[in-house]
């Protein structure tokens, strides 16, 4: 069932930090249409709710955009319900080539070579586990679905710089007549947490080790991050928050007092040749959904782009075979093997992966979740809801009220967390928070639950147990509640 707009236009604004002098860098891929006097009138007179009940439209968190079944598996691989025919189609494209097996070149089918010659995956649905989180590997036979070993070395500028044996990410895979570069083991030790109550919870420690490494040591210097695949369900809706919304909870000086200092992330955009707020990865560091697809592509398959346009992915200069070997460009993809109509494809499928609606989202304990987690301190990098930029001819996503509880900034989570890789403006101890819509469907969407930027954490309260730095107030919050809050609490993350 459609629903007017009318009924989905409000905004809940539960943590706005002193609004901070940040000039705006632009919005160029959107082109929204501004707001009237009446509509910020209509927003701001709907801020001011209750925590502890439940607000009006507050179970369909992708407002219009909403997927309200089925709830199996695949709920985070349907499409919003607002698209045309010809958009509908569009999707289904897209989706043949998330799923698409790409193969070595050359190949007789032009459309599908170029894989390599070093690589993570075959195809985009390798790491993302039907739309949702890719996880750790479970045993050292397990390989790594979904999670990729991030290098940078700091440059004089301290802008990132790769590996010279490796680049900018370890590739796992390689095509025939090619050696992998390593491959990525994982082992971890215990740390015990105990609770206010006298529980206690043991929280796993990832340590990495390369294995068989093919071109040498690290270099000396190098860092390096493990990350696993996000869920890729309301992309589309997240690139539409506007820019102007964002900045306001920014406090990069904590000018308010209150230990938050949410900051942007100012990137480069490859495509519009411009400064751009950062909003898409674990520390925001692309600009755009389509930046984001084809760096994706470009580093974890080995595909080249009009926006990463090295045919040989993330092959580096010691690697002299991998750079000479065959590739796919070919004139019907814009002498690339990841042509702009296949790159705006798998990107507007990205962009319209519905949200599912949310499930008890009245019930009594839930609703008793909902208000520790405010009280907690949750809700202050968990941004609850914002309402998206008006689009002129993109319905699914303009002017709609969206609750994904994140405020796409970045945040100091401690040294727990910590892996001191800077990426742009990010340190090597912030994260972007992450969106929590869908979080209590992980293991129904990935076949296990994993959480956090490299999957340690098995459960949600573990994922919470990590929080450090500006988050550590609400993590102790958490810790010195009493069973029946905390199950209160985790209820209510379940029901997003």
């Amino acid at each position: 069932m459609r629903y007017p707009l009318s009924l989905v236009l409000f905004l809940v604004a539960s943590h706005m930090a002193t609004a901070q002098d940040i000039a705006p860098w632009g919005e160029p891929h959107l082109s929204p249409t501004p707001r009237t006097d009446a509509e910020v009138a209509r927003i701001n007179a709907a801020t001011q709710t209750d925590p502890t009940q439940l607000s009006p439209y507050e179970g369909r968190p992708a407002g219009a955009a909403i997927l309200m079944t089925p709830l199996d598996h695949t709920q985070f691989s349907h499409p919003v319900s607002d698209l045309t025919p010809d958009q509908a189609l569009d999707f289904a494209l897209g989706e043949a080539l998330f799923e698409k097996l790409w193969v070595q070149a050359p190949a007789s089918t032009i459309s599908s070579d170029g894989l390599g010659p070093l690589y993570n995956a075959r195809a985009c649905s390798a790491c993302h586990i039907n739309g949702g989180r890719g996880h750790p590997p479970e045993d050292h036979t397990d390989g790594t679905p979904g999670l990729v070993l991030r290098l940078s070395q700091t440059g004089a500028d301290s802008a990132a710089q790769p590996d010279p044996n490796y680049g900018y990410q370890v590739q796992d895979r390689a095509i025939t007549g090619h050696l992998a570069e390593a491959s990525v083991n994982v082992t971890y030790s215990t740390r015990q947490v105990t609770m206010a109550d006298g529980v206690t919870i043991d929280l796993r420690v990832p340590q990495y080790a390369l294995e068989n490494p093919a071109y040498g040591a690290l270099a000396e210097g190098t860092m390096t991050s493990p990350r696993v695949a996000p869920q890729m369900i309301g992309l589309g809706l997240l690139e539409a928050v506007r820019e102007a919304d964002i900045l306001a909870n920014a406090d990069p000086d904590d000018a308010d007092g209150d230990g938050i200092s949410g900051r942007p992330n100012r990137v480069w955009s490859r495509e519009f040749g411009q400064w751009m707020l950062g909003r898409f990865g674990h520390k925001a560091g692309n600009p755009t959904l389509r930046q984001q697809t084809a760096d994706a592509a470009n580093g974890d398959i080995g595909l080249s782009s009009t926006l990463f346009p090295t045919a040989y992915g993330d092959c580096t200069d010691l690697q002299h075979t991998c750079r000479t070997a065959p590739h796919g460009n070919t004139p019907a993809q814009n002498d690339r093997e990841l042509g702009d109509t296949v790159l705006d494809l798998m990107t507007f499928y990205a962009a319209n992966l519905a949200v599912p609606a949310r499930q008890n989202a009245d019930n009594a304990r839930v609703l008793d979740g909902k208000a520790l987690f405010h009280s907690a301190g949750c809700a202050a990098c968990h941004q609850p809801n914002f309402v998206t930029h008006r689009l002129p001819d993109q319905s699914a996503r303009s002017f709609q009220l969206i609750w994904p509880y994140t405020d796409l900034l970045l945040h100091d989570m401690g040294e727990g967390l910590a892996d001191h890789r800077p990426e742009w403006q990010a340190t090597g101890q912030e994260w972007r928070t992450p969106p929590l819509w869908g979080i209590g469907r992980t293991g129904e969407v990935s076949g296990q639950t994993s959480f956090l930027h490299d999957g340690r954490a098995r459960t949600l309260l573990e994922a919470i147990l990590w929080h450090g730095g500006e988050a550590k107030g609400a993590r102790e919050n958490v810790r010195l509640m009493e069973a029946p809050d905390r199950a209160a609490l985790i209820a209510f993350l379940e029901s997003l």
